[in-house]
């Protein structure tokens, strides 16, 4: 049982309800549920807010549903460059147009629509666990983006219930769901044009910096990839619970890696109430796919090692198509192209252990990597050390949309052996 009183809950009342002094703010529900006919689904509906330096303001509606069972999708989202979400000052309640989110934790009741598919989803969300901000004990929650930052709030399990009606037949749904509240200074359109709050972006970086250093020992990879669209304006992110009832969230800030150490963190919990977040984690992709619309690719399959003391996490997430690809384009001339959200439920898989004990792990997920694309399209640069007893040497690979090629280089010391390849490359 979780209350707003205690002490364990670290948001406030005015952490919950709307920033107007900031650049960006959002809220978003994720969720996996059934209705009476057994029909597995998932939601994410997302409500995002913002105001420019300039005096601009705008509201954007982005709504998304999965058919799991028949592998559909439904999709709608709707912008006005001209309003902002209505707000109560008094208590977190925010609106736009039909859609609405309200309440207070541990309750939260919502309505989405989607007139495009006829549907709509009245929700309460009730919370089982006590949020968590990322990088909690080390920023409270504030996190660098590009040269702006913002604060990072979740509460990563919530019993879910309420209605769907598709086509004015309704249905009872039950299920389980997930809550995060963002806000901060900084904006996709000319993200890096404006040093917004240096000192603070600084500091930020700096605190970071601090913490990952002191989980990590510094090391030569065996291997490590690097993607130009991996920039530090996109991220990976996947929210998690296993059957066992423990939750997880991950997020990290690229830096361009697309193999190797992980700049962001693994946020565990397996009490609701005492989480552990990991920095010293591995990630590689296993499976990509070339996106729709713009030249890059993003992870469906990916693989993450956490370590921290004695615990070692091992984990799979896999999309389950079919996925949506959210795209914003940015039609202005310049070498920022458009934002990329792709998002998908699937399918998480791995073992925990603590030293003593191995355990394995399944559950539910949602996987969502978002790119911010840029006119230098898809390269990678891959380097594999090769250590005894394969050998001493190292390797290269390279694909490049810029160039037009892709090669291969090995260079072996023992045995001595020299391979370069370069061939066209069209993506």
């Amino acid at each position: 049982m979780v209350n707003a009183d205690s002490s364990e809950n670290p948001w406030t009342s005015e952490d919950e309800q709307v920033h107007p002094d900031s650049t960006m703010e959002w809220w978003a529900v994720e969720g996996f549920f059934q209705n009476k006919e057994k029909k597995d689904w998932s939601i994410k509906a997302a409500l995002n807010n913002w105001h420019t330096k300039s005096g601009e303001v705008g509201t954007n509606y982005v709504f998304t549903l999965f058919d799991q069972t028949n592998k559909k999708m439904y999709s709608f989202d709707f912008r006005d460059d001209s309003t902002c979400i209505t707000a109560d000052t008094d208590c977190f309640a925010i609106g736009f147009k039909e859609n609405f989110v309200k309440g207070r934790f541990p309750t939260y009741t919502m309505k989405f629509h989607d007139p495009k598919d006829e549907i709509t989803l009245e929700l309460t969300l009730k919370a089982t666990v006590y949020p968590r901000w990322v990088a909690q004990e080390a920023t409270n929650g504030w996190l660098p983006i590009g040269l702006g930052f913002y604060r990072y709030g979740f509460i990563p399990h919530c019993e879910l219930s309420g209605k769907i009606t598709i086509k004015g037949k309704t249905s009872d749904i039950n299920g389980f769901g997930y809550f995060e509240h963002v806000w901060g200074d900084f904006s996709y359109h000319g993200a890096g044009a404006e040093f917004v709050r240096l000192k603070k972006i600084i500091h930020t970086y700096s605190k970071l910096a601090l913490t990952w250093t002191h989980q990590n020992t510094p090391r030569i990879p065996k291997s490590f990839s690097l993607a130009t669209e991996n920039n530090p304006l996109g991220y990976d992110w996947a929210w998690a619970v296993f059957d066992n009832g423990w939750t997880l969230f991950y997020g990290n800030i690229l830096f361009w890696i697309m193999q190797g150490p992980a700049a962001g963190s693994l946020i565990v919990s397996k009490d609701g109430k005492h989480y552990d977040e990991l920095f010293n984690v591995q990630s590689r992709y296993v499976k990509t796919k070339k996106a729709d619309q713009f030249s890059f690719r993003y992870p469906t399959c990916f693989d993450l090692q956490a370590h921290h003391g004695k615990e070692h996490w091992n984990l799979r997430f896999t999309m389950d198509p079919p996925i949506r690809e959210y795209t914003v384009n940015f039609h202005e001339q310049g070498y920022w192209k458009g934002l990329v959200i792709c998002e998908a439920p699937g399918i998480v898989e791995g073992t925990y252990s603590n030293g003593e004990t191995k355990i394995p792990l399944k559950g539910r997920c949602k996987i969502e990597p978002q790119r911010q694309v840029s006119a230098s399209g898809h390269n990678t640069l891959t380097a594999t050390c090769v250590k005894p007893p394969k050998g001493v040497g190292f390797e290269l690979s390279m694909e490049s949309e810029i160039l037009k090629k892709k090669g291969h280089l090995k260079l072996h010391l023992i045995p001595p052996r020299f391979h370069a390849r370069l061939d066209s490359f069209d993506e």
